[in-house]
């Protein structure tokens, strides 16, 4: 379900991950780990925004009805290595804790979520994923300051 492209050193429990994709579609994802330099020039491609960035989502464009008769993949979520280790010692958790927040985060937004407009629509999906999941609350403390 989960297509990994691991392009750094980061240790990842694939299996966790796939527990989540599985909740949230039965789709298969392409998950790229990479570097800022990378991170940096795709953010500044699609985005506009020349700095780095911790993911980005890029959904299939396909209509709707299409993905499952082709078995096309619902995406691809690209996270940096950096922002998974420096977030995870700033609020003391684990590498994977903050891989999986980030997983969530992206997995999200391929499924159309987007908390930039929405009524907090995707905030309240996170924290319920989270909550789920067990994982650390981090991710919604973060994402309450915005």
């Amino acid at each position: 379900m989960i297509d990994l492209d691991n392009q750094t050193t980061l240790a990842v429990d694939i299996e966790a991950l796939e527990k989540i994709a599985q909740t949230l579609s039965t789709q298969e994802v392409e998950l790229i780990i990479t570097d800022d330099a990378t991170m940096q020039e795709l953010n500044a491609e699609h985005r506009g925004k020349d700095s780095t960035t911790d993911v980005l989502s890029f959904p299939i464009e396909a209509p709707f009805t299409e993905q499952p008769i082709f078995g096309m993949p619902l995406g691809s979520i690209i996270i940096a290595e950096s922002f998974v280790k420096e977030k995870a010692a700033d609020f003391g958790h684990t590498i994977q804790d903050e891989l999986s927040l980030l997983f969530i985060h992206g997995m999200l937004h391929l499924l159309g979520f987007d908390h930039e407009n929405d009524d907090g629509e995707m905030r309240a999906r996170e924290k319920e994923l989270i909550e789920q999941f067990d994982l650390p609350k981090s991710l919604i403390v973060r994402t309450e300051e915005y």
